[in-house]
């Protein structure tokens, strides 16, 4: 156990995060109270014409804009190198050729400024974003539960404590982004498809056309996709696609758009019976942004009497904010365990890490009971 006599060390700051676990590249400097010094994020356009993410171009791209990002974001805080107390970066999940070129950034920059590398699960620092100050109006206490739906992730999570997660149920087949992006090329939208249905379905009637609510009144909280994107093609056949009109086309988007809202509000009804009562009902990712769902997910709340947590939009979708808030989230949990600040250098970025993994990191690190000089 940790010697209770020692002074807990004290908390490295500012927090200069990268973010580059998909198609943003981003960068932000975060004090340990939450005073966001200067934030900048690059959103990638050469994949427009793809119509999806292609990793090489990603990483490529991230190659090119850090170094520059992270000078600009420095200037913009008016700080300098050595000013900065540690540096963190998204070390997965996602594409891995991102990740690679974001933490190489940020180790880099440690080892030659001598600073701790703190290594942050994206996942993490989107379940974490509610609890910077300002966002929730009451700070967002533990348990709380979050509803993580973006380009490739649609989970619900109970968030027990920092680095203390469990999952109650996630996709089975497609994530919400996913299923938005793909409805989106369909009606011939073009990529990111989030964003182009929402605002055709403003046009639309949203009960104007039969779409299926795939596991909705079912047990448990997974969610499933793939069948509803399905059902949107065939109301599509191939020699009446092109001549769609556009009311036909509002239509099926915002029918699209009110079935996926449905699945999420029946999906967390069940949630809720699967954890002891939530302080806050928290969403956060990039389809979080959608008004439409953001609407519902707030009668929900209501109706739950639960206190809603939704973070800006730009606080929604990939940033670097959020990186170095989770890093400064770790450091502090650990500090109050008595552990030291956590140095990542040695750790590989990863395609794949769940949440699950994160309680190790509030646990006694052998190394650290060392004594010195030993």
């Amino acid at each position: 156990m940790p010697d209770a006599t020692q002074t807990p060390p004290e908390m490295p700051t500012p927090v200069m995060a990268i973010e580059s676990s998909c198609d943003d590249t981003a960068c932000a400097i975060v004090t340990t109270d939450g005073r966001i010094l200067a934030e900048t994020t690059l959103s990638q356009s050469g994949h427009v014409p793809f119509g999806g993410v292609v990793p090489e171009i990603a990483a490529r791209a991230h190659l090119s804009a850090l170094p520059a990002l992270v000078r600009d974001t420095l200037a913009a805080a008016n700080l300098q190198p050595h000013d900065l107390g540690a540096i963190a970066a998204s070390c997965g999940p996602g594409l891995i050729g991102g990740l690679i070129v974001g933490a190489d950034m940020g180790k880099g920059m440690a080892i030659a400024l001598d600073r701790p590398f703190i290594a942050v699960n994206h996942i993490e620092a989107h379940a974490l974003t509610a609890r910077l100050p300002g966002i929730a109006p009451n700070g967002a206490p533990f348990p709380y539960l979050l509803l993580l739906v973006s380009g490739g992730h649609c989970q619900c999570i109970a968030v027990e404590g920092v680095g203390h997660y469990r999952r109650l149920g996630g996709t089975i087949d497609d994530a919400a982004g996913e299923a938005f992006d793909k409805v989106a090329k369909m009606l011939g939208l073009g990529w990111p498809g989030g964003p182009a249905v929402e605002q055709l379905a403003r046009e639309g009637d949203p009960h104007a056309v039969a779409l299926p609510r795939p596991l909705m009144g079912r047990a448990g909280c997974d969610f499933s996709f793939s069948g509803l994107k399905t059902a949107v093609a065939q109301k599509l056949p191939t020699e009446v696609r092109t001549a769609l009109s556009r009311q036909q086309a509002a239509d099926l988007a915002a029918s699209f758009q009110q079935a996926v809202s449905d699945i999420v509000i029946d999906r967390l009804g069940h949630a809720l019976e699967m954890m002891e009562r939530p302080t806050t009902l928290v969403v956060a990712g990039g389809v979080a942004a959608n008004g439409v769902l953001r609407a519902r997910l707030r009668e929900f709340a209501s109706a739950h009497d639960l206190p809603f947590a939704a973070p800006p939009l730009r606080l929604c979708t990939d940033n670097a904010v959020m990186v170095a808030w989770a890093a400064i989230e770790t450091m502090r949990a650990r500090r109050d365990l008595g552990l030291p600040i956590p140095d990542d250098i040695a750790m590989r970025p990863r395609p794949r890490w769940p949440l699950s993994e994160m309680a190790a990191r509030m646990t006694v690190d052998d190394t650290a009971l060392i004594p010195a000089g030993a």
